[in-house]
């Protein structure tokens, strides 16, 4: 794990390439345009809009960009140049334009929690959902940074919490790894929005965020914690049929046969909401066959009550008892 962390930092550090003028001196004899791009460029990068403007009513390309596909746009973006950005947005810039790693300048923006540029992107249409090379979005990168205000204003904006990146890091997982707590405030209080409060590890659970539920049960989080409902991670991943998240759960050692309100199993769960794969984990794991509600009900009559032949098939091959209730 550790070592995953490391190399995932490693990668952080290369999001943006280097900025600037490099790059663009390809040969010995410097074309006129060349010249002129990374003169426009490096305007852009020190906030000089009078510069910016005069290369501008000179024709030059507003995409122009460095070898590493850095636009003005970028540039002005990461600095926080907000009148430049604004200037180049007015005249035509394209929004989501992408570096070679594919970070747009609402990556950048948010990278370097640049509020007002940020606002002024989404203003402007940026995509908010827009992924880079290895899968991070904006808020992936800002939650990363510790940006708080940043995060509350992508998730305002329709900011997807769910997208990871190609390691399989959610912006709720990278935030607790790194131990930016306000953000992870932010991201579960923007999850709940107004319902009633679900400790941590069952939003987890719910979204089969495996990686953000192993660094809670890290911290000694209680694998059978309840919410007021009094059905722990384990029945929530029963529900949503998140197996990996069972696996996860019970090898943490969640009790399969925990009894929430009404005497409810996981099993009961996984069974009525028809997670065939799910009540077969359930099995294997330990569950048992037989456990009744406080109703009297079996898993068995679970799934035939909703319909699931599937897992009442199992469930007989499984040796259920077929008692009537």
């Amino acid at each position: 794990y550790q070592h995953q962390h490391q190399h995932h930092q490693h990668g952080h550090q290369q999001h943006l390439g280097s900025g600037g003028s490099s790059g663009t001196h390809h040969g010995h004899h410097h074309s006129s345009s060349s010249d002129g791009n990374t003169s426009f460029l490096r305007a852009a990068r020190a906030g000089n809009l009078d510069k910016v403007l005069e290369h501008l009513k000179n024709n030059i390309d507003i995409n122009t960009s460095n070898a590493n596909g850095l636009n003005a746009l970028h540039l002005a973006s990461k600095d926080g140049h907000v009148t430049v950005v604004s200037e180049l947005l007015a005249r035509g810039a394209t929004v989501d334009a992408a570096t070679k790693k594919g970070n747009t300048a609402l990556h950048i923006a948010s990278l370097a929690g640049q509020e007002e540029v940020v606002k002024l992107l989404i203003q402007t249409n940026a995509s908010v959902n827009v992924q880079s090379q290895n899968g991070f979005t904006p808020l992936y990168m800002a939650a990363q940074e510790n940006h708080d205000s940043v995060v509350r204003l992508l998730l305002s904006n329709g900011a997807n919490q769910s997208l990871a990146t190609e390691d399989g890091f959610t912006p709720l997982a990278v935030a607790m790894q790194q131990g930016h707590d306000k953000v992870v405030a932010v991201l579960l209080e923007s999850d709940t929005r107004g319902k009633v409060r679900l400790p941590a590890l069952h939003i987890a659970a719910k979204k089969d965020d495996v990686k953000a539920a192993t660094l809670l049960l890290e911290n000694e989080h209680n694998p059978d914690v309840t919410s007021k409902s009094g059905f722990t991670p384990l029945h929530i991943a029963s529900h949503y049929g998140n197996e990996a998240m069972a696996n996860l759960l019970i090898q943490k050692g969640a009790d399969v046969n925990y009894a929430a309100k009404h005497n409810i199993s996981p099993l009961h769960v996984a069974a009525k909401w028809g997670k065939t794969n799910m009540v077969a984990l359930l099995l294997e794991k330990g569950a048992s066959i037989e456990s009744k509600t406080r109703d009297g009900l079996t898993p068995l009559h679970c799934a035939a009550r909703s319909g699931h032949e599937q897992v009442v098939d199992m469930l007989l091959e499984r040796g259920a008892p077929i008692s009537a209730k």
